[in-house]
Parts: structure tokens; sequence; C-alpha cells
């Protein structure tokens, strides 16, 4: 019975894949003379999906390792830049459909244009570009970090906070890390910004507590005069790799939080802390992870116990869609909330006004500032990277919140 319903979707992907490939060859053939093209084309595409299907079948098995890498990014890549050659062919298309119709409607005759090379041409253009881009994603763009600025402007921030700085760094899954000297740059950059408070929001690992320990060297350079702080996000608790029994997985979930200890992290559990200056104090709480379909544990009651509805607070909450859900209309003001755990997917565009993510599907808000009811998220992009070995015009962020009275 279980391998009868995993039939049914593996049919189902291959016929969509080639036919999606059988439309990128009705265009390629207009421009591709020699014989020789159309077997090694078909060739090249039978391997590729062959490749993938035995890397994901044999997935629980063999693990992620090389081969499982190589197979899903190499069909990725092909698989994303053959809709971007085929949109360009169906637009194409479209308009030699359109001069059909004209002439059906004019004359009673279907007559249409036909292809022209330069529209195929054109398409090979945005493949190629395509690909190229996706390289550099998986070869540079995964650790291309960049600094993000947000001053934020609150009447009732108490006045000794006018100008108070925090780092904010999120989804570091150092499982998926290989280049230590590329991470350090992350690092130095982040301690470059000299804030008076850093924190860290979830998701510090890909399954296994383990994979973060090569890194510790690195992420405990990060201090900051008034403290590091973190909280769990869902890959930390190991929801999504088989273990041996419960108290292995629970032995694992501890061990990580001895991990944040090492790193110098304060490690916020349904709990809050009062940051002190210059006899005022602001509120900085943290829960754990609690986000729709990826494990809601957090008890954000708990975390603001013994705290006035009206004090000036900071939530570190892993996934955004818990401020949708409960922060931004809690009857206890949180003013800021810091966020993560979408990626921005990784892939998509932030350039020339446009922002977009197919993440977009999924979160309301999916990275960047947002303000409603008085409240503010900031959903950070992430310093790391899980599954698709890469980022694509989403790149990985470091936050840097200056809070202002006014």
């Amino acid at each position: 019975m279980r391998r009868r319903i995993q039939l049914l979707p593996i049919t189902i992907f291959t016929l969509l894949f080639f036919l999606l490939n059988w439309y990128v060859w009705s265009g390629l053939q207009i421009v591709a003379k020699q014989s020789y093209i159309q077997p090694v084309f078909w060739t090249t595409v039978s391997v590729i999906a062959i490749a993938l299907l035995y890397a994901l079948q044999g997935m629980q098995q063999r693990g992620m390792g090389l081969f499982f890498k190589v197979a899903t990014h190499t069909f990725l890549v092909l698989f994303v830049s053959e809709i971007l050659f085929s949109l360009v062919l169906l637009m194409a298309d479209l308009y030699r459909a359109t001069f059909g119709l004209i002439n059906w409607v004019s004359q009673h005759q279907f007559l249409a244009p036909l292809r022209n090379p330069q529209w195929v041409i054109f398409g090979l253009i945005i493949f190629a570009i395509s690909v190229l881009l996706f390289l550099y994603g998986i070869l540079r763009g995964k650790y291309a970090y960049r600094v993000i600025k947000h001053t934020l402007y609150y009447k009732d921030l108490p006045k000794a906070f006018d100008g108070f700085t925090i780092t904010q760094i999120s989804d570091v899954h150092s499982g998926s890390f290989s280049n230590a000297k590329a991470v350090q740059k992350g690092i130095d950059l982040i301690k470059e910004q000299q804030s008076d408070l850093f924190v860290f929001t979830g998701d510090l690992v890909n399954n296994k507590a383990e994979e973060i320990k090569p890194w510790i060297g690195h992420f405990s350079q990060i201090k900051a005069p008034y403290g590091q702080f973190s909280i769990l996000g869902n890959h930390d608790y190991g929801d999504y790799v088989k273990w041996s029994n419960d108290e292995v997985k629970k032995a694992n979930l501890q061990q990580l939080k001895n991990y944040h200890h090492e790193l110098g992290f304060r490690l916020l559990l349904d709990e809050h802390v009062e940051l002190h200056k210059d006899g005022e104090k602001i509120v900085l709480a943290g829960v754990e992870n609690w986000g729709l379909g990826f494990g809601e544990r957090g008890d954000l009651q708990k975390a603001l116990l013994n705290t006035t509805k009206d004090e000036f607070k900071v939530l570190l909450s892993h996934d955004p869609s818990h401020w949708e859900q409960q922060v931004k209309n809690n009857p206890s003001k949180i003013h800021l909330t810091l966020a993560g755990h979408t990626h921005g997917m990784q892939f998509g565009i932030e350039a020339f006004g446009i922002k977009w993510s197919p993440v977009k599907l999924r979160y309301k808000h999916w990275a960047g500032i947002k303000e409603e009811n008085g409240r503010i998220l900031n959903v950070n992009r992430g310093f790391g990277f899980i599954g698709f070995s890469g980022r694509v015009g989403i790149w990985p962020e470091i936050t840097v919140i200056e809070l202002k009275k006014g």
C-alpha cells in the first residue's frame, strides 16, 4: 500500500517535468539544427530526472550527502531556468495566437505566424542568466552577508534608551556550513556593529546539537554590553530526524541548550529579563518556537508574567506567524518583535522597487519591517541556509535596529 501511495506523486511529477521539457524542446528545435542535439537534450533531461528520483527515494537510508545535493541542486537549477525559458516562449506563442484569432475572425482561417527564432534566442539568454545566478548563489551568494539597518521611533521609549542599538541574526543552520573563512566574515560584520545588545532568533542547527560544535569558536566571539540572548527555532527540537527513542531526542535538545550557554548566549525559554540603563528599564522576552504548522510550543503569557501592559517590551519569537496570531493584538503592548524562520525562501528579488519571493504565498509578511496596531515586527532573512545550498536575490542578513524616542 505504501508503494502505491508514493507512485502517484512520482508519476505526476515525471509527467509534468517531461511535459515542460517537451515544450522547451519545441522552442529549441527552431535554432538547434544539428541532429545530435535532440538525443543529447533528452538524455541529459532523463539522467537528471532519474538521479533526482533516486536521491529522494534513498534519502532516509543514505542521508543528504554529496550525491543528494548534486542531484537536487542540478534539478532545481534546470527546472527554474526552464520555466523562465518557457515563459518567454509562452509570451511569443500568445502573440502568435492573437494574430491567428484576428485572422480567424476576419478571414475564417486560423493563420498564425511561425515562431520567431529571436524569441527563442532571448529565452536562451534568460535561461543562461538564471543558471549563472544560481551558480553564484551556490558558490558565493549564501555567504554574501549584508547589514540592514532600521531606525524605529517610539513615543513611550524610556529616555535612557534613546539611541539603543540591537543586532539581530536568525536561522544560522550551522549544519549547512562548509566554509569557515566565509562564516568568520559574517561574524566580523556582526562585531563591527558594536551594538548595545545582540539577539539570535532561533534555528541554531538543522537537526542535531552536534552541528554547532565546530562553530562555537566563531559565534562565541560575539559580545555586547547588555548581553547576548537567544531563543529556539523549529529545527532546534530535532523534529525532522528519526531518533532511536524519545530519551535520545530529549538529550539532544538539552545538549543544544548547553551549547547556547557555551556560546555565551542567554537562552530565553518563555521568560523575560529586564535591561536597566540610567535608572530606567526595558523588558526583553523570549518564547519557545510558536508557528502555525511548525509546533506551537511557546507560552507568551508565561514569558510576560509579572510585566505590566505598558512597559516597553521587545519580544524574540522565531516564527512571524506568532506575531500575527498572538502578539500584534495582545492586551499587553509588545512594542517590537524580532523573528526569522522564512529565510525569504533564499530565492527572490528585492531590487528596482520589487520585493518578491515564493515564500509570500505562505507568510503574510516574510522579510523586513512591518507595523500594525502600534506594534512593529522585523523578520530577519536568516544568516545561514538549509535545503537549497545557496541564496539568489535574498542574501544572508545581519539586522541592526536603533531605538529612538520620538
